[in-house]
Order: C-alpha cells, then structure tokens, then sequence
C-alpha cells in the first residue's frame, strides 16, 4: 500500500511507564526501595548509638573533639541548604554563626541566673535577622555575585563586632558561665562534657530529621528546581526571589543553631568566628563529603577536622601543605565527594 495514499499503518504508540512495566516489576521495584529505607534507618540507628556510647569511652579531649565535630557538621550542614539544595554558594555563613554566638552570650551576660533556652533564643533570633537583612538584597543576584556579596556581609559584621568594644569585647571576645541543663519545674543539672555531648548529638540529630523532610517537601523541590534551571522555574510560575530570602534564613536559622551550641561549649564568644575563613572552611566540609547529602557535610566535617588534628601533630607549622594537597586530590579524583555517590540513596 501506497504511503502517498495516507492509509499507511500507523506504527503503535509507545507504551506508557505503566505498560512496561508489569505487577512482578513493580513489585520488585517497591521492594528494593523498602529495603533501601530498612538499610538507611538502620545504619541511621547504629551511627546515633555510637555516638552516644562515645562519651563514655573516649578520654575527654577527644570527647571535646567529637562534640566539636558535631557543631561544626551543623553549621556544615546548614549552608548545604544553599550550596546543595538551591545551588547558591554563600560566603556570610560565618555571619551568622558568630551572631548566634553573641546571641548566645548576651542572654548568658544579662540574664541572671543563665538561662540554656533564653541563650538559644536570643542566637536563634539574631542569626534569622542577619540571615534575613543578608538575604534581602544578596538573593538579587545571582552566581559570583551572590557568593561575592554575602562575604562582604560577613565581613561588615566582623568589623562592626571587632571595634565595638563596649558591647562585643572587641579582640578579646565575651566570656560567661555555661547554663545548666534545666526544664523549669522538672529537672536541673551542671553541663558536664559527657551531657554536653548527649545534648549535642540530640540537637544535631533533631536538626538533621527537621532538613531532611524539608528537602523532601514541595518547598525542597522547588529549590532544587531552582538549581537546576532558575530561568525555567520563574517562567513556571514561582516566585524565586521568596524561596531563595526564606532558604537563606532557613540556612542561617541552623548556622546561628551551631553557633549557640559552640558557646555553650567553649563558653566564649570571638569575633574570629565571623571572619569570612570560618565560611571557607564550611564549603570545604560541603565539597569534600559531598554536596546536596545533608550527612556529606557533617562527614566532610569530621574528616577534613581529623586530618589537620592528626598533620598538625607531625608538621606543626607546616601542616596546611599537605592538608592543601589532599584536598586538591579529592576534588580531582572524587569531585562528587566522599558521600556525594550515595547522595540518592541516602535521600531516599
């Protein structure tokens, strides 16, 4: 038959996802990712218990230092929400770590006695400020010069906190008593580096479970949409400039977060801790456990920590050299990062 004379056959429409695949498929589909959620919840379940046996192992230096690690992986995993879910390198982090450090340490100074939640208020809230005031003219731009502005944010409050000398100490930064644990009419007890720790590991924890399900909600996939095709994602309908101010206030929310538990920890409040470097270091946790993870950073964290602590002791001085070197080589050989390959699977 002619295909001129417009009876040719029509070939058969391609079969729908549905189609393909039958019951025994998608079955088999369903199991695999129930047993991906199993192996993921379990491995989540093993990693906390360690973490709280830890304390009552370890001697206390290294106890500190895995606290430590934890706050930092925080603060790591907080700006994740830019680098890795929104695509928005941000260099003002250290911003707001440091005012939730000050928050922290101003409600410890002027509220008598010290007041745990008080302190985690007062951070909290001076972080979401700054993060807001930062957001409100950085999120109109866009790439470098998004990244280019929040540093220069960053570092207007390290001068500003520097020479203030009346309010913040200047260089010699504010020092104050560390608040005990205490729920009002139920209990009270001294924070000792074994329940600083358990404390610690419960807000970390809480504040992982509270970004995973905002990852995963219409409000994750939007910035995630963002990052891929931000042209794409305005033309569809939503408002981009809205979604970027409230991640990057979300992002200092958790960063302020890390910054109040570290005072508490050290009990001191530096403005060394808003110089833009703290900001460097927290796109190196990001880039060397993997981006868009929310548990690569706080890896990234731990390790990149570990490493100069274990250098620093065979190279004093000199240890940054081959801290450098390694970095460069993973960049190279593992762009993806050390969970960056598992991203989907730990997102499942």
């Amino acid at each position: 038959m002619s295909l001129a004379s417009g009876n040719a056959p029509h070939p058969d429409p391609l079969p729908v996802r549905g189609e393909r695949e039958g019951p025994a498929e998608r079955e088999g589909q369903g199991q695999s990712r129930r047993q991906r959620v199993l192996i993921y919840w379990t491995g989540f379940s093993v990693i906390l218990a360690l973490l709280v046996i830890a304390p009552l192992v370890l001697p206390e230096f290294w106890r500190r230092f895995l606290t430590e690690i934890l706050i930092w992986g925080l603060l790591a995993m907080s700006s994740d929400i830019l680098i890795g879910y929104t695509g928005m390198i941000s260099f003002g982090h250290s911003a707001f770590f440091g005012l939730g450090m000050y928050g922290a340490a101003a409600a410890l100074i002027s509220v008598q006695p010290p007041n745990l939640w008080l302190a985690m208020l007062y951070g909290l809230v001076g972080a979401a400020a700054v993060a807001g005031f930062v957001a409100y003219f950085s999120t109109r731009l866009r790439d470098i010069y998004f990244a280019i502005t929040t540093l220069i944010f960053s570092q207007i409050f390290y001068v500003v906190i520097f020479t203030w000398t009346e309010v913040t100490g200047g260089e010699n930064g504010l020092t104050f008593r560390r608040p005990p644990l205490a729920i009002p009419g139920l209990f009270s007890t001294p924070f000792t580096s074994v329940t600083m720790h358990w404390f610690v590991v419960a807000v970390v924890t809480l504040s992982y479970l509270v970004l995973r399900r905002i990852t995963q909600s219409p409000f994750g996939m939007v910035l995630q949409s963002i990052r891929e095709n931000e042209s794409r994602t305005r033309a569809i309908g939503y408002p981009i400039e809205r979604y970027k101010i409230v991640a990057v206030m979300l992002s200092g929310l958790f960063a302020g977060l890390a910054g109040v538990l570290y005072a508490v920890q050290n009990q001191f409040a530096a403005p060394d801790f808003v110089f833009f470097l703290v900001s460097g270091e927290t796109v190196i946790y990001n880039v060397i456990g993997g981006i868009g993870t929310l548990v690569g950073p706080i890896v990234g964290a731990a390790f990149f920590l570990l490493l100069r602590e274990g250098l620093s002791r065979f190279f004093t001085e000199y240890y940054l050299i081959p801290v450098g070197l390694i970095f460069i080589a993973m960049v190279i050989f593992m762009p993806q990062g050390l969970l960056g390959f598992m991203r989907r699977w730990l997102n499942e």
